[in-house]
């Protein structure tokens, strides 16, 4: 059982934490299989959606997994809540406390906004991604996805290719598959790149068509094309030419291997619509396993909790 409250990120969460809830996001899987659409895991519970960024994928995620664990749902978006009038995210927090929430998944475009909240809040709180920082469920789904594919994740060469610099998807991925033995490597362009990657146990590249050669799963990452305006690459096409994951690249990849994408992608950059679309493209397969993860981590969660009272 988990031993916390809040799941903030992957870097400080232990390996049989992960494989806890990847076990019970199996579980919960099968509930979707057999197009359960109501079950009684959260009857009871109140889950907050406090989304301060825009999101579909991740916000009508939650939504439905807690939806259908009988919970009811609450989805706030900064722009129409008290936020706007100045209320702080402590203050919101404290009064979301009040009215009973069990749960506050929370999206905040500032790095470590979860952890500030989870210190104030009796709430479990879910990181929903801050900022650069990470995106832990996401994360989480991708792994899910990769282990019902695969089995054991010890030895998996896992390619992660776009802007590294900038994806909080990223760096919870490396957290959590390198904690369960995969080999990660990440390719970008050296301006997409961080600072001090090398110390995270990944492998490094510049040359996609290099270290995709063999890799069981890719992973395209959302290029931010605000970072083209901001010169950190020469253009769009010189990028989709290095840096796009085509059928011929995907070719040099392990026969049995997987396309995978946190979305929303942009189709003739970081992904043609070749591989989007192709049998080995799992990304809608990551969508639903992303209900399934996130009704496991919710009913973790609060079940840790109700052990504590």
């Amino acid at each position: 059982m988990l031993k916390r409250k809040d799941l903030l990120g992957l870097k400080d969460i232990t390996a049989e934490e992960i494989e806890e809830i990847l076990s019970t996001a199996s579980q919960m899987r099968k509930i979707l299989d057999q197009n359960v659409k109501k079950t009684p895991h959260l009857q009871g519970k109140n889950v907050s959606l406090l989304f301060y960024e825009n999101s579909t994928r991740t916000r009508t995620s939650f939504d439905t997994a807690g939806k259908i664990m009988g919970a009811n749902t609450f989805s706030i978006a900064a722009s129409t809540s008290s936020v706007s009038k100045g209320e702080t995210l402590i203050d919101t927090g404290k009064n979301l406390d009040a009215l009973l929430s069990d749960v506050i998944v929370l999206r905040h475009s500032m790095s470590g906004a979860p952890h500030l909240l989870a210190k104030n809040v009796s709430a479990g709180v879910i990181n929903a991604g801050d900022g650069m920082n990470e995106h832990p469920t996401q994360a989480l789904l991708d792994i899910y996805t990769m282990k019902e594919k695969f089995g054991d994740l010890k030895g998996l060469k896992v390619v992660i290719a776009g802007d590294i610099k900038h994806s909080r998807v990223a760096r919870s991925n490396i957290w959590g598959l390198t904690k369960l033995g995969a080999s990660v490597t990440v390719c970008a362009p050296k301006t997409l790149l961080p600072v001090g990657i090398e110390d995270m146990d990944v492998k490094v590249s510049c040359d996609l068509d290099e270290c995709i050669v063999g890799a069981n799963a890719v992973m395209g990452l959302r290029l931010q094309l605000e970072r083209q305006q901001a010169g950190l690459f020469p253009s769009v096409a010189e990028y989709n030419a290095y840096y796009g994951i085509n059928a011929a690249r995907l070719n040099l990849a392990d026969s049995d291997a997987v396309v995978m994408h946190p979305g929303p992608v942009n189709r003739g950059l970081e992904l043609n619509s070749d591989v989007a679309d192709c049998d080995q493209s799992y990304i809608l397969r990551q969508v639903t396993n992303g209900v399934a993860v996130r009704m496991a981590v919710m009913f973790l969660l609060t079940r840790s909790k109700d052990k504590q009272i």
